[in-house]
């Protein structure tokens, strides 16, 4: 039997104080244990621009990265957290020796789109390659760049970084969107875990991480908005924290946030007291390097999630 779309609700005028208090404790949580661990994101000794496994280290810097910048974009965590923020943007990108690594890696692999990505959510703080950004100027009038075979979502994300970095193409965002799993409005029930997160980011790079709200369009937001409910209770049932996080992004990026009290507090009080979230409903190993590796991705997009909600609450006054 197919099950019927849950009643909808009038969206609310502005998101509901427990959030706005779950959320601010989060994110200045989520941020202090990131910069308290930042060391063990560091990329080991002699690292190069080839990167003989990027999701071990470099993919979790840029993830760190993407948190910190958004925390500044949206410029609402106190003072002291807004200095952590800054001091991770400065860590990180030494740690690509102010860039250097990331145009090298660019110039050496003119397809590969995370240099771009990555120095995106550097060029959102004021950071700049003068070097990078001459190769993306030249790299984005290639017919084979925009030629690369991409997930939807991916394409996406891409489109996005060019935008932040000043190098829109006049991608059309609207066809874009319609070419992924969320643009089709599909049936909700038939989601799995994977698909999932593709919706989840689809969401984020339309919106700019909810700088960009109406940059989902109306019927996708409709459509997301009477079914994320549904998908959050989902994944809360089988404990995937990760998602739920990633949902309750998705919820504060909407032009009208969907921000259900239980939700954030639900996952506030499995945050531990240092400011790591789990990942999911296993045991947290007590080894310090395996909590950074197994928890630290959680642990960013709670602090995103936050500081959108923040900055999302803050507009609706």
């Amino acid at each position: 039997m197919t099950p019927s779309a849950p009643a909808s609700a009038p969206a609310p005028a502005a998101i509901p104080a427990p959030v706005v208090a779950a959320a601010r404790a989060m994110a200045d949580r989520a941020l202090s244990w990131l910069h308290a661990h930042r060391a063990l994101g560091a990329l080991p000794p002699g690292t190069t621009e080839e990167l003989t496994d990027p999701d071990g280290v470099y993919k979790p810097l840029g993830e760190t990265t993407l948190a910190a910048s958004v925390i500044l974009r949206d410029g609402m965590a106190g003072p002291g957290q807004l200095a952590a923020a800054q001091n991770l943007m400065d860590f990180t990108w030494l740690q690509l020796r102010k860039g250097d690594m990331l145009y090298e890696r660019q110039l050496r692999h003119t397809l590969m789109t995370d240099p771009l990505e990555m120095y995106a959510h550097f060029v959102r703080c004021g950071y700049r390659h003068a070097d990078m950004d001459r190769l993306l100027a030249h790299r984005i009038r290639l017919r084979s760049v925009h030629s690369v075979e991409l997930l939807p979502n991916r394409r996406l994300a891409v489109a996005n970084a060019a935008r932040i970095a000043g190098l829109d193409h006049g991608e059309d965002f609207e066809a874009l969107a319609r070419a992924t799993w969320l643009g089709a409005t599909p049936e909700p029930w038939a989601i799995n875990w994977i698909t999932a997160y593709a919706m989840t980011h689809t969401v984020f790079h339309l919106t700019d991480w909810g700088g960009r709200p109406e940059g989902l369009p109306a019927d996708l937001t409709a459509y997301v908005r009477t079914w994320l409910p549904v998908w959050i209770d989902i994944w809360r049932e089988v404990r995937q924290w990760d998602l739920v996080a990633e949902l309750l992004i998705v919820g504060a990026c909407l032009s009208e946030p969907y921000c259900r009290p239980e939700d954030w507090e639900a996952m506030a009080a499995l945050q531990h007291e240092d400011g790591l979230m789990p990942a999911d409903g296993d045991p947290v190993d007590d080894d310090p390097v395996r909590r950074f590796k197994e928890h630290q991705h959680t642990t960013v997009v709670t602090a995103v999630a936050g500081s959108i909600a923040l900055a999302r609450a803050a507009r609706a006054r």
